[in-house]
């Protein structure tokens, strides 16, 4: 089985400026998936690509062990521009220069670094086993649902419950989660279809852990607190 492991790191970063290499817990935060992703390539004999614009960021993952001869194209480094055109990208880029074709790609985020190398190999088994499934993403259980404590605007101004539904309590409201952004596994021939992360042909991995996103500068502080008070209760 061929894979790749594909991180994807843009320059440019409004909420939390440099995030992907700002320093946390005394690491680069990218340095957290360079680590993971070359943790999965030594049990895959997978590659790993780097997709930035950034030369900074290049000179960073250099500096952890990840060297690339491909940049970005402009028009695929700015805010509009959608992810998977990204990942698809670096994926044919490779394909081309190792002249292969891979099986899986998997993509780390690097703004969610909080995973395992176990989360990951525990996914990639759930695709795997799923002949109609094309691709799966990482989840947490949702601390709000739909059905019982979401509202959203009508077209009167008026405000009703996301999901109708006759639940009396949370927990008896069908399960829902929370895409943590953390990594996505594709099989080859999702690059081939209208590609959309959420499809017909989608599952989940539920991480069991804690796993956010780092959005807002808040979130950052506190990731930071976790990792510098051995507060995860696991090991990256």
């Amino acid at each position: 089985m061929k894979v790749l492991i594909s991180i994807c790191a843009r320059g440019g970063s409004k909420g939390i400026p440099g995030k992907n290499i700002k320093n946390i817990a005394s690491k680069p935060l990218i340095a957290y998936s360079i680590n993971t992703a070359r943790k999965l390539a030594g049990i895959l004999n997978a590659d790993i690509a780097l997709s930035t614009d950034s030369d900074d960021i290049l000179k960073v993952a250099r500096d952890y062990g990840l060297d690339t001869d491909y940049k970005r194209p402009d028009e695929m480094a700015n805010d509009t521009a959608g992810k998977l055109d990204v990942i698809k990208a670096i994926l044919l880029y490779h394909e081309f220069k190792n002249k292969c074709r891979y099986n899986l790609q998997i993509d780390l985020d690097v703004t969610s670094p909080l995973r395992t190398v176990d989360d990951i190999l525990e996914g990639i088994n759930i695709l795997q086993n799923n002949e109609k499934a094309i691709n799966l993403f990482s989840v947490n259980k949702a601390h709000r649902n739909p059905y019982f404590n979401m509202v959203e605007e009508d077209g009167n101004g008026f405000y009703q419950q996301v999901k109708i539904g006759n639940f009396l309590t949370r927990q008896s409201a069908p399960k829902v989660y929370d895409l943590n952004a953390s990594f996505y596994i594709f099989k080859r021939e999702f690059f081939d279809k209208e590609m959309k992360t959420i499809n017909d042909r989608s599952l989940i991995y539920e991480m069991k852990h804690i796993c956010f996103d780092l959005d807002e500068l808040i979130d950052f502080e506190f990731m930071a607190y976790l990792l510098e008070n051995n507060k995860l209760g696991f090991d990256l």
